[in-house]
């Protein structure tokens, strides 16, 4: 019985990272969170198109990398990596982000499989469709290790 119970109390210990890694990275977006909640395609909402690229002297850019909303408007984001190289997109606080940067530098080829993330490899488009339920001032990065450093950050104002 003593067996049992050491081998029940071990497989835990081992199954532990590997539920942790399954659930992703804590974050919920089932609720209204500080920058908003996800959108509702079927409703109307305002169209702004982020090209993401590298230029010729290695800095990574947003096109814009500023936006100003109003609290409560819903917004389709028009992705495009235009680009040699993936990027990404993220929408979140600048904590927020910050902290995903990290977990970023120990797993690079994260997915993502959120409403207010967004991954492009060259040439693809995408949208995310968000309301931004708040004011502030809030993030939005690639995250990609190296990226958000060499310049591909923004800032969405919502007043």
């Amino acid at each position: 019985m003593k067996m049992v119970a050491v081998i029940v109390a071990v497989s835990s210990l081992i199954m532990t990272p590997a539920v942790v890694l399954a659930a992703g990275t804590g974050h919920s977006h089932d609720g209204d969170l500080a920058y908003g909640e996800p959108g509702d395609p079927s409703k109307p909402s305002t169209t702004i198109e982020i090209r993401m690229s590298e230029a010729d002297d290695g800095k990574m850019l947003f096109e814009p990398d500023r936006i100003t909303l109003k609290r409560g408007q819903q917004v389709r984001f028009k992705l495009k990596n235009r680009g040699e190289i993936d990027h990404e997109i993220v929408l979140a606080t600048f904590e927020e982000n910050m902290k995903h940067a990290i977990e970023m530098q120990k797993n690079p080829d994260m997915e993502h499989d959120d409403p207010n993330a967004k991954r492009l490899s060259p040439d693809q488009e995408g949208e995310i469709v968000w309301r931004f339920t708040k004011a502030g001032e809030f993030d939005f990065s690639c995250l990609i290790p190296g990226h958000r450093e060499s310049g591909m950050t923004g800032t969405i104002v919502v007043q």
